[in-house]
């Protein structure tokens, strides 16, 4: 298909040089390159957005798309998937949006492992509403917060997916589009819970561009990704602070095979998504004739 298509008419309003124009860029062509090799449908296709600056993507996407509520991209999601579970979906919510609100949302779809995925902006920041810390940011963070600054520890979403089930696990960083591309292509085309933590620095309120530009390296060739044990180390490997000489993996920490939620629940032979209606407005508003 033609990426063109993709496109629509809404005034782009991130930042100039925002990491999110690359994250934009890199899902369009991921689905055009999906669709050309019929891996998806684009009819077929849905996404849904949080509220935050990723949930602009909304707008500039030409795909069936709902704009949530905050924290709830996951419940919305998982809504989509049990109408129709022929389509495939694809959630977008910030560090903030999801690990804030969303957090049970979050861990119990990792362990249902409905096929859907979920893509996070993570900025360790909440940058929509000008530099407040999130559960992602380090300890230390000062911009939009007293001294001290933040003093708890920082959720960790890789090993946070991980030990509650879901089973497919990868960070990736929002300016290696290469990887960035080829890492939403593979959990798009993964059956079950796909969960893609996007490094996304906030380069207004949480520039910290250069740290990752030295320390991100990417997971061995001959890493396995189906060892859980591994994975949880490599999860660990980073603490989400940003201590001098850490390294921080990115790539495909862990993916298995399981049934999924929708496999598994008892559907009929003929399913109402597929029962073909004829709607007739007339009958239906008879009664409301004065």
């Amino acid at each position: 298909m033609d990426i063109q298509e993709l496109n629509t008419k809404a005034e782009n309003t991130w930042c100039p040089g925002c990491p999110n124009f690359m994250i934009l860029q890199s899902f369009k062509e991921a689905v055009a390159e999906l669709a050309d090799a019929n891996k998806i449908k684009i009819k077929n296709t849905a996404i849904v957005t949080g509220i935050g600056c990723h949930a602009k993507i909304f707008d500039y996407v030409n795909l069936n798309s709902f704009s949530g509520l905050h924290g709830r991209v996951l419940p919305t999601l998982l809504g989509v998937k049990m109408s129709n579970p022929e389509l495939k979906v694809i959630g977008f919510g910030g560090d903030g949006d999801t690990f804030s609100e969303g957090a049970s949302h979050f861990i119990h779809a990792c362990r249902r492992n409905a096929d859907l995925t979920m893509v996070v902006h993570n900025n360790q920041v909440f940058a929509l509403t000008v530099g407040q810390p999130t559960p992602t940011s380090e300890r230390g963070f000062l911009d939009g917060y007293p001294p001290p600054g933040v003093t708890d520890q920082p959720l960790n979403p890789i090993a946070l997916a991980l030990i509650n089930g879901a089973t497919f696990v990868a960070r990736t960083y929002a300016l290696d589009k290469g990887h960035l591309k080829a890492t939403l292509k593979q959990a798009i085309e993964h059956k079950g819970f796909s969960f893609v933590d996007i490094l996304q620095p906030c380069i207004i309120f949480h520039n910290v561009v250069p740290y990752f530009q030295k320390n991100v390296y990417k997971l061995d060739k001959n890493y396995n990704p189906s060892n859980f044990k591994a994975a949880l180390e490599k999860a660990l490997e980073w603490d989400y602070c940003f201590d001098k000489g850490t390294k921080v993996p990115i790539g495909v920490f862990y993916q298995i095979k399981k049934p999924t939620f929708e496999e598994q629940l008892s559907v009929p032979d003929n399913p109402w998504y597929k029962t073909e209606r004829k709607i007739n407005w007339k009958e239906m508003t008879e009664e409301f004739k004065s």
